[in-house]
């Protein structure tokens, strides 16, 4: 029951989505509607989009600030992050990954079936490559904030599938630690089974609800 309530509350506010859901494709200039909010629940809206910093914005700042990142103003904002999407696209291109705008926000959607075996949290060796190039084009852009977020299908129990994506989240954090993206930059939190963007019924949806998501939000002065 719970579950049911949570897919019907997910597509009540998606049907309020604001026009912010559109998209501008940094290359050809054309607008469009997000694939997140084209799937309209789940991940997509609870995930990221009305969703806050992990840990909250003023602990991260006093990190951000500690390890001696400066922050970003006005129109320079959605030019950094322009930039920062234009590479991420080129370098993703082909891997599976989604690259999603969300107003000065960036989201890229990780499947599992690119980045975990089932029932893993071990990234896929054939994965690193990409994570690679992910992680030189966030150490080259620093002045932002990025949430690391585990999902899974409804198989399994709610407590299995919550440890998984907690330990998925992880693994893809420590790995871009490991390749130079500073610690203080970064936040992880798992969602289990929570935030569905697809239908659970099918083989198709259970495999895009099986996902790792990191967020890249802009630090900013003020």
């Amino acid at each position: 029951m719970m579950k049911k309530n949570q897919l019907i509350t997910l597509s009540l506010m998606a049907a309020m989505l604001p026009l912010s859901a559109c998209v501008t494709d940094p290359e050809t200039g054309q607008r469009t509607i997000s694939k997140a909010a084209l799937g309209g629940v789940g991940g997509a809206l609870g995930g990221y989009l009305l969703g806050d910093l992990i840990g909250g914005r003023r602990d991260r700042t006093e990190k951000i600030v500690g390890a001696g990142i400066g922050a970003l103003a006005g129109a320079g904002v959605g030019y950094y992050m322009d930039e920062q999407e234009r590479k991420l696209r080129q370098q993703t291109a082909g891997t599976g990954v989604n690259v999603i705008r969300d107003g000065d926000n960036l989201v890229l959607d990780m499947p599992s079936e690119v980045t975990f075996g089932v029932d893993s949290a071990n990234i896929d060796a054939g994965f690193r490559n990409t994570l690679d190039q992910v992680a030189s084009t966030l150490t080259q852009y620093e002045k932002t904030y990025i949430d690391v977020m585990g999902h899974t299908d409804s198989t399994g129990s709610d407590a299995y599938n919550q440890s998984l994506s907690e330990r998925r989240a992880s693994a893809v954090a420590s790995y871009l630690t490991s390749r130079g993206v500073q610690s203080a930059r970064l936040a992880t939190r798992g969602y289990g089974e929570s935030q569905p963007k697809a239908s659970n019924l099918d083989e198709a949806g259970r495999a895009a609800n099986r996902r790792v998501e990191i967020r890249l939000v802009p630090v900013t002065q003020g």
